[in-house]
């Protein structure tokens, strides 16, 4: 996927500035993609020269105008081309298992502390991902009845709950492993 796609996204959910998008990105969409302000900005302004967003000065007081930008027709164009394009399947390119693979020629027992420290990213990001359906999907602010933009967002979300579950009871099986490999040696 193109940055250009998960933007287009983002505007059609909500249109916004730059600062905003990046915000979304932290938020929401960083879940599954990230991009650096950078490279929002950057690719805002191809856009922008592309034809594929639209973009109206908003007047701010005490602070410059700020640039809002929504999806323009040559943009919704170019998502529907991409959304009616196969893709092909992800494959898992990770460089922990080759690392824990590769731990039979050394010392199983080095890979302890990095194991954990994976096991503590995942598990803060599933503590983010978990507060987030809550503010969003579950909580007593979260619509009675989501519209079919929320409900994919929270399909996608329920993805990214189980995706690091999954992470973590396989990380915590590696532990258990590297723990029983030390107490051999």
């Amino acid at each position: 996927m193109a940055l250009e796609h998960a933007i287009l996204v983002s505007l059609l959910e909500k249109p916004g500035s730059g600062y905003e998008l990046a915000r979304r990105f932290e938020r929401s969409i960083g879940y599954f993609w990230t991009a650096t302000h950078q490279q929002i900005y950057r690719v805002l302004k191809r856009m922008e020269s592309d034809g594929w967003v639209d973009v109206r000065e908003v007047p701010q007081q005490a602070r410059p105008d700020k640039k809002e930008y929504s999806v323009a027709a040559p943009g919704r164009t170019a998502l529907s081309q991409w959304l009616h394009e196969p893709i092909e399947p992800e494959s898992v390119r990770h460089d922990l298992a080759v690392k824990i693979r590769g731990a039979a020629f050394d010392d199983p027992a080095a890979l302890i502390r990095e194991v954990e420290r994976h096991h503590r990213a995942h598990t803060d990001r599933l503590a983010h991902y978990l507060a987030g359906e809550r503010r969003d999907f579950t909580g007593p602010e979260a619509p009675a009845a989501p519209d079919a933009g929320q409900q994919l967002q929270h399909v996608v979300l329920r993805g990214g709950i189980a995706y690091e579950r999954m992470t973590i009871a396989w990380l915590e099986d590696v532990l258990a492993t590297l723990h029983r490999l030390r107490s051999e040696r």
